[in-house]
Parts: C-alpha cells; structure tokens; sequence
C-alpha cells in the first residue's frame, strides 16, 4: 500500500517482521525495523525522500564509496514514554553535524526538511517498533554515502541518504578497562577527526583489536602529535574526575563535538559540579591516579549515553579506579536518560516530541 505522509511517500511492507522479535532480548544494532528512509542525489539535487520496507541495496562495483570513502553518519534514539508518546533527543544537533560532516568530505548538505520530516514520517510508519522496555530505545542511524560510479579519484556525482533503525537494549554492561595508546592515533590536526566519517572508526579497529588482546576492552586515545594529552574514549568523548572537578577536552578538529558530551557539561553546570574544558595529560592523570585523587573516568556517545571506566593501562601499569558510593557517571546518565524518556522536567528544551 503506498499512502503520503507530511509529502513523504510511504511504500509499506507486505509482510511485517515484527511478532519474530523478542523485545526483553534485544542486542544493538542486530535486529532491524520494517522500513527505511531513502533519499537520492542525482542531476546536481536531492530527490524527493520516501519511506520504503528495509532492503537491500544494489550498487555497480565503481560505486565511489567502495574506493574513495565518501561516507557519513549519525547515531540518534527514539524512546517512548510510559504513555506511548514517541521522543527524540537533540535531533537538529544530529542533523546540522551530519551535514557539517559531509561538507567536510564533498558530500552535498541535505535540507533540514528532508532530514527531520523524513525521520517523524518513518518513525511513525514503525512506531510499534520503538519499545517500551527500560533502557531500550529505537536506534536511528542516518547516513549518506557516495553511489555514482567511476574510479577516478573525485567526488561522486550520485549519493544517497538512508535512515535505518534498530530497536536496541543497552549498548554496554558493566564498566569497561582501556589501555592509553601511545603509538596509533584517531585522527589529525587539519583531519576528519572531528566529523561521524566511517573511515575514522575504520582506523580506530585496529588498534583497538591490539588492546582486547592485552585484556583491555577500549582504547584511550591521545593527541597524534605527542601522544601526551587525552583526547576520546573508543568511540566516544570522555570525562575524567579529579576530586570533585569534571574535566574534558575541548573540541577540535581531532575530536568529535559530541551530543552527549555537550548534554553532560551543560547538565553538570546546571547541578553546580565544576566542570573544565581543557587539555587534560596522561601525566596529569597517572599522577591523579597515583595520589588518590582520580576518582572516575568515563566515556559518553549516543549508545551507552555514558560508559564507566574500572581502570586503565598505561606504560605497562594498570591503574584501577576507586568504587564510589555516588559517582557522577550514574547520576548523570540516569538525568540524561529520565529526560530523553520524559521522566523528568527538561529545562534545557532537548526533548522533541514526534507528534
């Protein structure tokens, strides 16, 4: 059945894949819903988005994101209230920082319109699939690769912007070690550090395979330079706490501007914790560490929202952080999280409803 929702053209699915899932077993980003967003660049303009069932997708060999890399991406939630009312959090954050990323790589900007009005008609075409689980949510993923064809070495003519979702539980349980790298690095002065590209998470797997072989399960990484300040956790922004100050590095083209990480300062400010944006070094925090004054480290992104450290590698030492009764990590996630799922007033105006 095709139908038309606020001009975006549905096509539903024949057949839902729906009563399949177990929703009290989910694993992230493995089961995916019964529709996709679709949307084609062709003739120097994006083509009209329309909501199609999830399928694959055909691409000639030349396809150029194959060979050049052309490739970005968001990660976003929807969540569901006790009452059934459908919520995004920040989405104009993760739509005005993917097109910030795809200017980066020669990828044309998509319109706003298309982004957030494609997203509300997809998320209600599969609004059962969002589940009301605790700690659940529907993962969102948006992304947009290079699909003209050629193999000479320049920006695509062609490129298509996906939404696809997954309904998820929790992306990690438990605290995490990490080791700090001192050799590879993430990203670079004058780089693509900064923008949701694949090639940089493509980079970081290595690296990180190196570290689980040690007994590790993430990688700190430092500054490619000097390999002396701390920069991000795997994937995500980070936090470190000495004494009672939260401190985190100040963005740049190496680092991620991240929603979350942007949510935490703003949510710690506002809770009267002293928080600093500064550069923060390795010898700061083995000191810290050594003295008694590091009392926690954790990493922040849109799948765990926060992510707590039990301890962390350097030079051959392994450092392990004190148990506190009250960290900051729960405390703050559990603000984050009651926010994003309508639990709690939201004085920063985060939430958006999909009405």
């Amino acid at each position: 059945m095709n139908t038309t929702t606020n001009a975006i053209e549905v096509i539903k699915t024949k057949a839902s894949k729906i009563n399949e899932v177990d929703f009290d077993n989910l694993k992230f980003g493995s089961v995916f819903s019964d529709h996709m967003l679709v949307c084609d660049y062709k003739d120097g303009k994006w083509e009209a988005p329309k909501v199609v069932p999830y399928q694959n997708i055909s691409l000639d060999p030349s396809a150029k994101i194959f060979h050049y890399g052309q490739s970005v991406f968001e990660g976003m939630k929807a969540y569901k209230d006790s009452e059934g009312k459908v919520w995004l959090f920040r989405p104009l954050d993760n739509f005005n920082r993917l097109n910030i990323s795809s200017k980066r790589l020669a990828i044309p900007e998509l319109p706003e319109a298309y982004f957030m009005e494609g997203l509300k008609t997809l998320l209600k075409v599969d609004s059962d699939w969002i589940p009301e689980n605790e700690g659940s949510s529907l993962y969102i993923r948006p992304f947009v690769f290079a699909s003209g064809n050629g193999f000479h070495a320049s920006p695509a003519n062609e490129y298509k912007f996906i939404i696809a979702t997954a309904p998820s539980g929790s992306y990690f349980s438990g605290k995490v070690k990490v080791l700090i790298e001192q050799k590879y690095s993430r990203s670079a002065n004058g780089g693509v550090g900064f923008a949701k590209a694949g090639g940089n998470y493509a980079g970081q797997f290595y690296p990180t395979q190196l570290a689980i072989e040690k007994g590790y399960q993430q990688v700190i990484w430092t500054d490619d330079n000097t390999h002396e300040f701390i920069e991000e956790a795997g994937a995500m922004n980070i936090f470190v706490r000495i004494n009672d100050t939260l401190i985190t590095a100040p963005t740049s083209d190496r680092i991620l501007d991240g929603i979350t990480r942007k949510s935490i300062i703003e949510l710690a400010q506002a809770e009267g914790i002293d928080v600093e944006v500064r550069k923060l070094s390795v010898h700061e925090v083995v000191e810290a560490a050594k003295n008694g004054t590091l009392k926690e480290m954790f990493g922040a992104g849109t799948a765990a929202v926060v992510s707590p450290i039990s301890g962390f590698g350097y030079n051959g030492t392994d450092y392990d952080l004190p148990e506190l009764d009250a960290p900051f990590a729960n405390h703050l996630k559990k603000r984050i999280t009651d926010i994003q799922t309508n639990k709690a007033e939201d004085p920063f105006g985060w939430r958006y409803k999909v009405d």
